[in-house]
């Protein structure tokens, strides 16, 4: 049974256990976030986004563009990825293929921080630097809007029309920040990339939440503990934070009194904890 939150206007479905498995889909803008288990339901979807290399993230991405042959999809996956991890998934997936008897083939899109790519329609994508062991990144999905200049809000239609019949450029394009996702990263990723923080929706790895592991054991196994996120607490402007990559040190149900009870209530309310409704996680 897959996980499923609502989070603003977005699904963020699939599962996620730190060091174990991850891979998370958004229908609404069309894309897979890592494949770390091959998800039938998400190998429709054309747009893959990996986060590193490592095994939990990356290791199932030949058997869910394998699952894509037998389910009609035969034009090659989209997949953005770390430009420095392309050679290897590049080489992993030839050998995938030798083992198939069949060629697996994908358009790569590396990316480095700052890379900006239009993923389809009015959909694009910023890459960002997360701070984990080897390459990685995190995305950061807009829409690109054309609205009123603020100096040109509030006017008549009858006016807003006859500049425009002139060409005075009374618009401009803006960027609507939608879905950001950070995982296997330092809490620092905060701060360097402080937008995150504005986006409609953060998902945000947090894989310890209590004293089994301290915030230094955390920090050197380079990931986020939940008392870094409290901490900074007033500054998330997400309408909703997705908290996923649970250790397996907890149960689903822990994760979720846990941090009920330690989170601030002004930050519990628009916190959605990705974690199955079961006493156990999945597989």
């Amino acid at each position: 049974m897959l996980t499923e939150v609502q989070a603003g206007p977005y699904t963020i479905r699939g599962i996620s256990v730190g060091g174990v498995y991850t891979s998370l889909q958004v229908p609404e803008l069309s894309v897979v976030l890592d494949a770390g288990v091959p998800l039938r339901s998400f190998a429709t979807t054309d747009h893959i986004f990996l986060s590193h290399g490592h095994s939990d993230h990356s290791s199932a991405l030949g058997a869910l563009l394998g699952i894509r042959g037998l389910v009609g999809k035969h034009s090659p996956a989209q997949v953005f990825l770390p430009a420095e991890i392309e050679p290897a998934v590049q080489e992993a997936l030839a050998a995938q293929s030798r083992l198939h008897r069949s060629t697996i083939e994908i358009e790569a899109i590396p990316m480095l921080p700052g890379d900006t790519r239009k993923v389809y329609r009015d959909v694009w994508v910023r890459a960002f630097r997360t701070h984990h062991a080897g390459p990685s990144l995190g995305y950061q999905f807009f829409k690109r809007i054309t609205k009123l200049k603020p100096e040109h809000q509030g006017l008549p239609g009858e006016e807003i029309a006859r500049l425009r019949r002139e060409g005075a450029g009374i618009f401009e394009e803006v960027e609507r920040l939608e879905v950001a996702y950070a995982t296997d990263t330092l809490s620092k990723v905060l701060e360097s990339a402080p937008s995150i923080l504005e986006s409609r929706v953060l998902i945000l790895e947090c894989t310890y939440v209590d004293q089994k592991r301290t915030v230094e054991e955390t920090q050197e196994r380079l990931h986020t503990h939940l008392d870094e996120i409290i901490a900074r607490a007033d500054k998330f402007q997400n309408e909703a934070l997705v908290l996923m990559h649970f250790s397996q040190l907890y149960g689903p149900e822990q994760v979720r009194d846990v941090i009920r009870h330690r989170v601030p209530p002004a930050l519990w309310e628009r916190i959605r904890v990705f974690a199955p409704g079961s006493t156990s996680w999945f597989g």
